[in-house]
């Protein structure tokens, strides 16, 4: 953490927490959310995904289908700290909406449902995560569920995303028994009470669990001693770890990368969130206990801190148009940004003027005067920045590393059914790639046909409903086609062929040698196309 910033700079900081919210679809994310909000008094009505009245899942897409299509940004306050939460989609064809929220974050928390373990896209994610250097903690979701087993996702999460998971909680109850937690490192039962307000209460260990509570802590502790040096030298010398000792050596173990903290509820009956933010709290970093951010000026590599103090610098993640206007979503890495101030777009070296600052609640925003390194809040008044774009002071230009985006592998056509619509179904293709960047437009250079490319059918079929319901367009739309490409995987010797044909005359004769290997194996050839090389001698 820095200490050289002024104490109230750092207070304020270190009591901020940006995490994003992972899984597999149907694992429980939004869910989760939705309880996160109720508990920290942000809502007063806990959204269900079924009754179509979350606050994330806001779109109507989103309400028809059931899922999370459109990463949302929602702000809480949680035991003094400020967290800005997204919730991410766990459809594979929206894995650049997770992509570009996880360039942005802090931390996270993967939820996995107990009964499934470690499901595809829970790996994807995962990996991305890994990728950017994200600490997670794990949350097993519906412990209520019938065939429910927290040492079974647990076991998943060790073999197939191979962390250290550092399993701090024991059910009390299973399946739709399940009525609280143990607390392994304060040694306290957690029981929910059910029905409406299912409060928590605190108390002893159940005389039944209190044993298997026991060796489970004993686990644990010897699990942490292995990976943390200070904890193995307490644990050689007292032969068990303090309560104090053991959650400063998970919060490290966190944020290095080298364990995952699990914990375990039932979001849907709203059982486990309390000890999940206090877990975020305790072991997720604030901007201030990450690597200060990189970037390029002039060819040259620099560091911004995160310093309210420092030169603006911000990412932008995302763009979406609204009742309200175009809204850019930003994280600031460093400096201070207030309404009416000027920012470059270093990429387009284009000065932007933001006219108002937004705290993001999904679809509903509360006006703010001015936003701070480690915010994520949305601004109006940016009219050309796109995804991936740096904003900072034009005195002090900074180019962030952009989210990477992934190449489209389904493609349709798309046309509109009446002649006077081409022109707006155009300028609703447009502002669609520029809301997402992992969608891409072309004209077919032989059909003379629009073409649409995205991560695949599911993607494609989101993106032309939002521009029939956003414009009301009536579009045509083509069966779906995978763009693929085939090439030489390795060489091969010595195909023979002999041609031989005699019909009269001088007669036809061949023997032909053949042998092909990758282009970029060949010595000589470039790097890419195609080479043909006669060694007829």
């Amino acid at each position: 953490m820095r200490t050289d910033l002024h104490p109230r700079t750092t207070d304020r900081l270190a009591a901020v927490r940006n995490l994003g919210i992972l899984a597999h679809v149907d694992a429980g994310k939004t869910t989760v959310t939705e309880r996160i909000l109720y508990l920290t008094g942000t809502t007063h009505k806990r959204g269900e995904v079924h009754d179509g009245t979350t606050v994330t899942d806001f779109d109507p897409q989103e309400r028809d289908r059931g899922i999370t299509i459109f990463a949302a940004a929602v702000s809480c306050d949680w035991d003094g700290h400020r967290i800005n939460l997204i919730d991410t989609p766990g459809h594979v064809d929206f894995a650049d909406e997770v992509e570009r929220s996880l360039r942005v974050l802090d931390g996270a928390v993967a939820v996995f449902d107990a009964v499934a373990g470690v499901e595809p896209q829970s790996e994807s994610v995962w990996r991305q995560a890994d990728r950017h250097g994200v600490p997670r903690i794990a949350f097993v979701n519906k412990l209520d569920r019938a065939g429910a087993d927290l040492d079974a996702a647990v076991d998943s999460i060790r073999r197939r995303l191979h962390p250290a998971p550092l399993v701090v909680q024991l059910p009390i109850g299973t399946e739709d028994g399940f009525t609280g937690v143990v607390d392994l490192l304060r040694m306290r039962a957690l029981v929910w009470s059910g029905g409406d307000t299912d409060t928590c209460e605190e108390g002893p260990v159940p005389d039944a669990l209190v044993e298997e509570a026991l060796r489970r802590r004993r686990v644990l502790e010897e699990a942490v001693a292995e990976l943390h040096p200070l904890a193995l030298e307490e644990f050689c010398a007292e032969s068990t770890l303090s309560a104090r000792t053991l959650a400063a050596a998970l919060r490290d173990l966190t944020r290095t990368g080298e364990g995952v903290v699990v914990l375990c509820g039932s979001a849907y009956r709203n059982r486990g969130i309390e000890p999940l933010l206090e877990a975020v709290v305790a072991y997720l970093p604030s901007p201030l206990d990450v690597p200060a951010v990189r970037g390029t000026r002039d060819g040259a590599e620099q560091e911004r801190a995160a310093d309210p103090a420092g030169p603006f610098a911000a990412l932008v993640f995302k763009v979406s148009s609204t009742s309200t206007g175009r809204l850019t979503y930003l994280r600031v890495y460093s400096g201070t940004v207030g309404k009416g101030e000027a920012v470059l777009d270093v990429g387009r070296r284009r000065t932007e003027r933001i006219s108002r600052i937004l705290r993001v609640q999904a679809d509903r925003h509360a006006e703010v005067d001015r936003a701070v390194a480690g915010d994520i809040v949305a601004v109006v008044g940016v009219k050309a920045a796109r995804a991936g774009a740096t904003l900072c002071v034009p005195s002090a230009p900074l180019v962030l590393e952009p989210p990477s985006v992934a190449d489209p592998v389904v493609s349709v056509a798309v046309e509109a059914r009446r002649r006077t619509d081409i022109e707006r179904l155009v300028t609703a293709l447009a502002r669609l790639v520029e809301e997402d960047p992992s969608l891409a437009v072309r004209t077919d250079s032989e059909t003379g046909q629009t073409v649409l490319s995205g991560m695949g059918e599911l993607h494609l079929e989101v993106a032309v409903e939002k521009v029939r319901r956003a414009h009301g367009l009536d579009v045509g739309v083509g069966r779906p086609q995978v763009a693929y490409r085939e090439t030489v995987g390795r060489g091969v010797s010595g195909l023979v062929y002999r041609h031989v044909k005699q019909d009269g005359g001088a007669g036809q004769f061949a023997h032909v040698v053949l042998d092909t290997e990758p282009l970029e194996a060949a010595a000589g050839d470039g790097d890419g196309g195609f080479a043909f090389r006669s060694a007829v001698v």
